[in-house]
């Protein structure tokens, strides 16, 4: 094909049970290729399968997929991609597609969505706290300490994938580029063994309409309502915020954390569009997580909304929000620091409308479709020469 011409892709997905960020952008993804004229293939397969099968099967399956790497084989016979786009493959799809491309000379692109490739949790977090005992070592203490759902079976099973791909040399010599969503993971997943020539920055993007002028009231919350989401340190600070609303938008196992306070009002989970109402009559979208985050395409949708952040100062958060520009950071699980910035922007609404024209530029500059698609080209561009030139191994 003519570096020029439009590129065929065959975007590979393990699907979650519960739908979740990962499986958004994937479908965002292909949904952009296919808007801008691009013949796109999907293969996916879903966590549901897992219910009829052995234990041992999916176990198995983890490290090496034959059955999916069958499929892959038979989609390029069929489909003949430019590409591969592969982005999660846990536990159903695994590594072993990145060998059947391989083997027909289709170079992969791989999007990195989170830390699995290093770690066994797989967000880095362990009871609550950041641990990097694993990062660029033989994951054994991730086993030992059932990192994975707090099970040692669960945990080892990871960890093999990680060891065997690591040993047969799948991420060194199967992919021709892997996409980091941000800068912070760009140089963890270097720290990690990743080859630094062939890890790239694409961040996450979302469809915006225009920021609404509505009153800017109250304060939001959006997402999974669990102990590494920061809800504990959102509800401590909603307890003493005083005039101020915290609406509360999702659900999850720590959702009973913040009934009957009195700062929050619970929505529950909502669509899409309501959560951008939502957005849009907020004074700033709060983002108190205690883990690294990838690219979180709730900060972009706050941005899109022109809604500041309030955020924790960790990981690619740190790069996303800029400190009284665009938002607010504040030191993870800081309940006094979180106050202080949600005081300060509840006495001053009309400072924090300019935050949000600024939050409003910041998307337009980084986080717009348009932005997305030509990384995105560039990328795949990348990956095809390298492959014809021989470059890659």
């Amino acid at each position: 094909m003519s570096i020029g011409a439009l590129i065929r892709v065959l975007a590979v997905h393990n699907l979650y049970q519960q739908p979740g960020g990962e499986d958004v952008v994937y479908e965002a993804e292909v949904s952009l290729l296919r808007s801008r004229g691009h013949d796109v293939e999907t293969l996916t397969r879903h966590n549901n399968e897992i219910g009829g099968r052995m234990k041992y099967r999916t176990a198995l399956d983890t490290v090496w997929s034959g059955e999916s790497a069958a499929l892959v084989g038979a989609a390029i016979e069929r489909f003949r991609p430019h590409v591969i786009h592969v982005h999660n493959t846990f536990p159903l799809v695994s590594p072993s597609v990145h060998w059947a491309a391989a083997r027909a000379g289709t170079p992969v692109v791989q999007t990195l969505h989170n830390f699995r490739l290093l770690c066994a949790q797989p967000m880095f977090l362990r009871r609550g706290q950041i641990c990097e005992e694993c990062l660029g070592r033989v994951p054994w203490r991730g086993v030992v300490r059932g990192c994975y759902r707090e099970s040692r079976a669960q945990s080892a099973v990871v960890a093999a994938s990680m060891i065997v791909h690591r040993q047969i040399g799948t991420w060194r010599r199967k992919v021709a580029r892997f996409i980091a969503l941000s800068e912070f993971s760009r140089q963890k997943f270097i720290a990690g063994g990743l080859p630094a020539s062939r890890v790239v920055v694409k961040p996450n993007f979302v469809l915006s309409n225009a920021p609404s002028l509505a009153p800017r009231e109250d304060f939001l919350f959006v997402g999974r309502m669990s102990g590494e989401k920061g809800i504990g340190t959102l509800a401590s600070a909603a307890r003493s915020i005083g005039q101020a609303v915290v609406r509360v938008a999702g659900d999850g196992p720590d959702a009973s954390r913040v009934a009957g306070i009195k700062g929050i009002v619970p929505l529950g989970r909502l669509t899409q569009d309501a959560v951008r109402r939502e957005m849009d009559r907020a004074i700033a979208v709060i983002v108190p997580s205690l883990c690294y985050e990838g690219c979180p395409l709730v900060v972009i949708e706050a941005f899109a909304a022109g809604t500041p952040v309030i955020a924790s100062r960790i990981g690619a958060l740190a790069e996303m929000v800029q400190d009284g520009v665009n938002g607010f950071l504040f030191e993870p699980g800081n309940v006094d620091e979180l106050l202080d910035k949600l005081r300060w922007a509840f006495d001053n609404r009309d400072r924090m409308l300019s935050m949000g024209r600024h939050a409003r530029q910041t998307y337009d500059a980084c986080f717009t479709p348009d932005r997305n698609y030509d990384q995105l080209m560039a990328i795949y561009r990348a990956a095809i020469s390298e492959l014809r030139s021989g470059t890659a191994s």
